[in-house]
């Protein structure tokens, strides 16, 4: 059987060693090792086709199912499942209608999910301070934005190169866009506030890139302002509506970034002049105000005229009235000259030295009062010492109280107290009262006294 497949399999690949089929592309599935699988069918047959790692990574668009392509490669056969499939070589789309047709069904679907929506679009930087561009390096794009700028506003500008067509361009560029956004402001490349994303004119094919998925969204979601400047006026694609604004070509992308500094500095010295006039006017018009409220204040000779008349009228009394109070006052002065002579002063002067010797303290009356009190307070204390209560123990007598505190008086309230303490002028004893007060016991007091002894009572 191996030999069989064998040599089926070499009639199969010497008999159709190149060729080309188109049809549409059905169960297209990439796998983990690289490889690409589909089938190919029309409206009569469909075949199996298998695209090699390699193949599939120069392949210039990304094959999806429903799209109509023409393959070019080789027939084989498989032995393990005895079927033949293509091994393609290469894969274009059929026609620019293909195109147009993918082009226009992910129209559809990015514009559902809201990607292009005018609400989604954010206004401009008015004077950025840095633009990124991403584009290629050697082109015209780069020098085209560079000399616009450098004519309007001159701008810092960092580049990010990438290839703009063939294989892997689209990657580089949604790498580029999402690079940007990820940049630190205070980093040691700061973030730009603007990007610009372009390329020069071309075939569909030739900006197909601009066209990708991942250049969509990451054009999309990118947290810095976009402007697509891709193609010339007339070309269109997909990275155009999902930027913030498209512009018709990377020059005018440029024009859209910065304003024009001559007429900003215009602008400036119109607005200098405007408010030198508005300024000019305001001190005119304030002049005049302050003019027209002037005139209805009265002279200011008429406005302090009374009080002028006044003053003066003041001026002329003053000289007068002062020479006449100090008539007055030498008048009071000789009156009272009289009474100052120096022994009527010195008599004074010994009347109230006398009153002060009368009322000056001595301590005699103090000490006396002092003495009385402490032959008050000893007789208190002796009187006090009579009335303590353990004075008449001294005399034969026992205090007896029940145990915890309280003074008894009666020999039934002792007898319901059970617990007694008696007290003799020389200490106490712990004390019980049993049945009829026969059987006696002793026991220690554990109080900080001397310890009595216990005795048993009645």
């Amino acid at each position: 059987m191996s030999e069989l497949s064998g040599a089926l399999k070499r009639q199969v690949e010497e008999a159709f060693g190149h060729v080309r089929v188109r049809g549409e592309i059905s169960g297209f599935k990439r796998h983990s090792s690289g490889h690409c699988y589909l089938t190919l069918k029309d409206d009569r047959a469909c075949i199996d086709g298998v695209i090699w790692k390699g193949q599939a990574a120069a392949m210039r668009f990304r094959p999806e199912d429903g799209i109509e392509v023409i393959a070019t490669g080789k027939l084989t056969t498989y032995p393990g499942r005895s079927k033949y499939q293509i091994v393609i070589e290469r894969m274009e789309l059929a026609g620019q209608g293909a195109l147009m047709a993918l082009l226009d069904q992910r129209r559809r679907m990015f514009a559902a999910e809201g990607l292009f929506d005018e609400e989604r679009k954010r206004p401009l930087p008015f004077m950025p301070r840095i633009i990124g561009v991403v584009t290629s390096p050697t082109g015209a794009v780069i020098r085209d934005i560079l000399h616009r700028l450098e004519d309007r506003c001159p701008t810092h500008v960092v580049l990010w190169p990438v290839a703009v067509q063939g294989e892997g361009a689209a990657q580089q560029v949604a790498r580029a866009v999402r690079g940007f956004g990820a940049m630190a402001p205070d980093g040691p490349v700061p973030r730009p506030d603007l990007l610009i994303v372009g390329r020069g004119g071309g075939s569909i094919e030739d900006l197909w890139a601009f066209n990708e998925e991942e250049v969509v969204r990451a054009i999309a979601e990118s947290p810095i302002p976009v402007i697509s400047a891709v193609g010339h006026e007339t070309d269109t694609t997909l990275a155009d509506f999902a930027a913030d604004r498209r512009a018709p070509t990377p020059t005018a992308a440029a024009e859209m970034a910065v304003p024009v500094r001559a007429d900003l500095a215009h602008h400036v010295r119109e607005l200098g002049a405007r408010a030198e006039r508005l300024a000019r006017r305001y001190r005119e018009r304030a002049g005049e105000r302050f003019e027209a409220v002037a005139e209805r204040f009265p002279a200011l000779d008429s406005l302090f005229a009374g009080q002028q008349q006044r003053l003066d009228d003041v001026a002329d009394r003053l000289p007068r009235a002062l020479g006449q109070r100090i008539a007055e006052a030498r008048g009071d002065l000789a009156h009272a000259a009289g009474a100052l002579r120096p022994s009527l002063l010195d008599r004074k002067l010994d009347r109230a030295r006398d009153r002060l010797e009368a009322i000056r303290l001595t301590d005699r009356p103090i000490r006396a009062r002092i003495a009385d009190g402490q032959v008050a307070l000893e007789r208190l204390w002796r009187i006090a010492e009579q009335l303590h209560p353990d004075k008449p123990l001294q005399r034969g007598y026992v205090r007896v109280e029940k145990r915890g505190g309280g003074v008894l008086t009666d020999a039934a309230t002792a007898r319901a107290a059970g617990l007694l303490t008696l007290h003799f002028a020389d200490g106490a004893l712990d004390a019980r009262v049993e049945n009829g007060g026969k059987a006696p016991a002793a026991k220690p007091r554990s109080d900080g006294e001397d310890a009595p002894r216990q005795q048993n009572l009645f």
